[in-house]
């Protein structure tokens, strides 16, 4: 689904990473790891065609990231769900129809698809915050709603960026489950995280592939967890 084959990205003047390799399958469970400044949020956007490649191919859903026009890529988007390290949202909205915009994105009825908001919103554990704005949501709330958000399309994959970072261990364990479960049902997950011992709780539920970006490389750390 989104394959990079000998990828490079300079940013101010230098490389950033180079020569990364990397196949998101369907069905896949990957963790991004390496210390802060290494690159791993724009390893992402690279995946989900923020940002484009230095040199080397990005490939998503069969296309090459290069020739894509703005409605390729927009398409493509549309098919990936983004869980984003600072969960920005509009404040004077509530819960519910933020986790909709999507929805209005994509040129479809938020109202007709009522039902399933409020079935997404049961399953992040929402449904009391559903008429709430954002900034009456606590930190975990805010994480779970980003998830909603992110899956209300039904993406065949969810990139997710330090979805655990401000969070206590027992919310990283219920946003790990809902991960998990998404998984199990055959979407494809990529998570960013400096969180070793969320990566070892995946484990012990899912089949998983840590990688870590180190000295401008993307390298197995399978054996160091």
């Amino acid at each position: 689904m989104i394959d990079l084959q000998s990828v490079a990205y300079n940013y101010g003047g230098r490389e950033l990473f180079s020569g990364v390799s990397l196949s998101i399958t369907p069905g896949s469970f990957h963790f991004l790891t390496g210390p802060s400044g290494a690159g791993k949020t724009t390893l992402l956007k690279l995946c989900y065609l923020e940002l484009m490649a230095t040199s080397g191919r990005v490939s998503v859903f069969g296309r090459d990231a290069a020739q894509m026009t703005r409605d390729d890529i927009a398409r493509s988007r549309s098919r990936i769900g983004v869980v984003h390290q600072d969960c920005q949202f509009l404040d004077h909205l509530p819960v519910i129809e933020n986790v909709a915009l999507p929805l209005t994105v994509n040129g479809k009825d938020p109202e007709s698809a009522r039902g399933d908001l409020e079935s997404l919103l049961a399953w992040v554990g929402l449904s009391h915050q559903a008429d709430r704005r954002p900034p009456e949501l606590s930190g975990g709330e805010r994480q779970r709603a980003a998830l909603a958000r992110a899956v209300i399309n039904a993406p065949d994959v969810i990139l997710a960026d330090e979805p655990t970072g401000n969070v206590d261990w027992d919310m990283s364990q219920r946003l790990l489950s809902l991960l998990v479960e998404l998984n199990r049902m055959g979407t494809a997950i990529m998570v960013a995280t400096h969180d070793l011992n969320l990566i070892r709780a995946a484990k012990a539920q899912v089949n998983t592939r840590t990688l870590r970006i180190a000295d401008r490389r993307l390298i197995s750390a399978g054996a160091d967890l």
